[in-house]
C-alpha cells in the first residue's frame, strides 16, 4: 500500500527544456519543487545527440544566461547565425534576412538540443529545493481550487498546489487535466542530420521550399551544416532505411549540388510534424508551458524561444506571488499569464501555419503566390527590418 503523499509546492511534469528552465527560474524562490519524468536519471544525465539544432534569439540566450545555462555551454557548440536566405522552387531570387545597417552581431545562435539539456540538468543538480523523480509516469491527476493530486505509474502519490504541464505537443497530462487542444498532425516528417561540406556556409542559414520537399541548412562549425529534410512521412521513413551512401546520394541530389560534395558527419534522426494549441493554458491549480501549450511547425524555428519566455512569465508571475505573500496558484494571476502568452505567441503561430500551408502546396497558383511575396518581402524593408528585430530583441 502506498504511504501518505508527498507533499510539494509545485510539481513540473515533464523535464525537457522548458520544464528544466522553468523549475531553474524558480532557484530563488524556496519553493519546494518536484519534477516527474518518465525518462530514467541515466538518459537524463546523458543526453543523447538528437538532430536537433535550437535557434536561439538574442532574447532567449539572456534567459539562458540568467539562469547560469549559455555559459555552461561550450563556445564551440554555439553557433551564430549572421544571415538568413529563403529560396523558392528553382528560382534564382532569395528573400535576404541579415543585421540592419551592415551590423555584425548575429541574429542569433544555433546550439545542440542535447547541449541545453545538459547544461539545464547539471543546473538542476544542484538546487537544494528541485527534486528529480525519474523513471516514471504520471497515471492520474486530480485537481481542484484547493490544489492537486498526481498518481504516478509505481502507486505512488503527489501534492501540489501548482501542476504545471511540460511533457510533449501530445501530452498526457493535458489530457487528464480536461483540457482539450486544436492537434494537427501534418502527415509530414523531418529528416535531420549534420554533414560535412565543400562549400562555405558563411555562417548564412538557407530555407528552400522547393517542390513536395522543403529543405533548411543550418551553419554549424566551418565545413559543416545541420541538414533538415521535411517530406512526407512515407518518403521519409523509406530515406532513412537507406544505408549511408545511398542516402548521401539521394541527399545530394535532393540539394542541388548546393553545398558541394558531402559526408556525414552525425547519425540520422526523423520526426513526425505535429503541431498543437492548447484550448486553455490553465486550470484550476494547474498550468500549461512550452508544447504542452502551444506546439509550433519548426519551419521558423520559433517554437523553443516561445516556450522558453512563457515558462520565465509564469515563473515571474510565481515569485511576484510569493514575495506579496499570495497564492501560487491564484487564478486571476493564472489567466494574466495565458493572456499575455497567447497575446505574444498567437500571431507567430498563425502566421507560421499560413506560411506552411502556402508553401507546401503544389498548384500552380500557390507557387506563383510564394514567389510573389518573397519578391514584394525584399522591397518592403519593413518587413525584412522587422523580423530582423525580432530575432535580435
Amino acid at each position: 500500500m502506498a504511504g501518505s503523499p508527498e507533499r510539494f509546492d509545485i510539481v513540473v511534469i515533464g523535464a525537457g527544456p522548458v520544464g528544466l528552465s522553468f523549475a531553474a527560474s524558480l532557484a530563488q524562490s524556496r519553493l519546494k519543487v518536484a519534477v516527474i519524468e518518465q525518462q530514467p536519471l541515466e538518459r537524463l544525465a546523458n543526453p543523447a545527440f538528437d538532430g536537433r539544432e535550437i535557434a536561439l534569439t538574442h532574447a532567449s540566450v539572456r534567459i539562458l544566461r540568467e539562469l547560469g545555462v549559455w555559459d555552461a555551454i561550450p563556445a564551440s557548440d554555439k553557433s551564430p547565425l549572421q544571415g538568413a536566405r529563403v529560396l523558392n522552387g528553382s528560382s534564382p531570387f532569395a528573400l535576404c534576412f541579415d543585421s540592419p545597417g551592415g551590423s555584425r552581431e548575429p541574429l542569433g545562435f544555433l546550439v545542440p538540443n542535447c547541449r541545453i539539456r545538459d547544461a539545464l540538468f547539471k543546473i538542476i543538480r544542484l538546487q537544494d529545493d528541485v527534486q528529480l523523480l525519474c523513471g516514471h509516469s504520471v497515471v492520474g491527476v486530480k485537481n481542484s481550487e484547493t490544489g492537486a493530486v498526481i498518481t504516478l505509474s509505481d502507486g505512488r502519490q503527489l501534492t501540489a498546489r501548482l501542476l504545471v504541464a511540460a511533457d510533449s505537443r501530445l501530452s498526457a497530462t493535458r489530457g487528464l487535466l480536461g483540457i482539450g487542444a486544436d492537434i494537427n498532425r501534418v502527415g509530414s516528417s523531418m529528416l535531420i542530420c549534420r554533414v560535412r561540406h565543400e562549400r562555405a556556409h558563411h555562417q548564412i542559414a538557407v530555407e528552400w521550399f522547393d517542390h513536395h520537399q522543403t529543405i533548411a541548412m543550418l551553419p554549424l562549425m566551418e565545413g559543416v551544416s545541420s541538414l533538415l529534410v521535411t517530406l512526407r512521412s512515407s518518403e521519409a521513413d523509406r530515406l532513412l532505411a537507406f544505408d549511408d551512401d545511398s542516402f548521401l546520394v539521394e541527399l545530394t541530389k535532393r540539394c542541388r549540388g548546393r553545398l558541394g560534395k558531402m559526408t556525414l558527419a552525425s547519425t540520422r534522426h526523423a520526426y513526425p510534424l505535429v503541431t498543437t494549441w492548447a484550448h486553455r493554458f490553465w486550470a484550476p491549480s494547474a498550468a500549461l508551458i512550452g508544447d504542452a501549450a502551444i506546439g509550433m511547425h519548426p519551419v521558423t524555428a520559433h517554437g523553443f524561444n516561445i516556450g522558453l519566455s512563457g515558462q520565465k512569465q509564469l515563473a515571474h508571475k510565481i515569485m511576484t506571488t510569493c514575495r506579496d505573500r499570495h497564492d501560487i496558484a491564484d487564478p486571476d494571476m493564472l489567466q494574466r499569464y495565458e493572456s499575455r502568452l497567447r497575446l505574444s505567441a498567437a500571431p507567430l503561430y498563425h502566421a507560421t501555419n499560413i506560411l506552411v500551408g502556402l508553401y507546401s502546396g503544389e498548384h500552380p497558383a500557390a507557387r506563383l503566390a510564394r514567389h510573389a511575396g518573397l519578391r514584394l518581402a525584399q522591397y518592403l524593408p519593413f518587413v525584412r527590418h522587422g523580423i530582423s528585430a525580432m530575432l535580435r530583441r
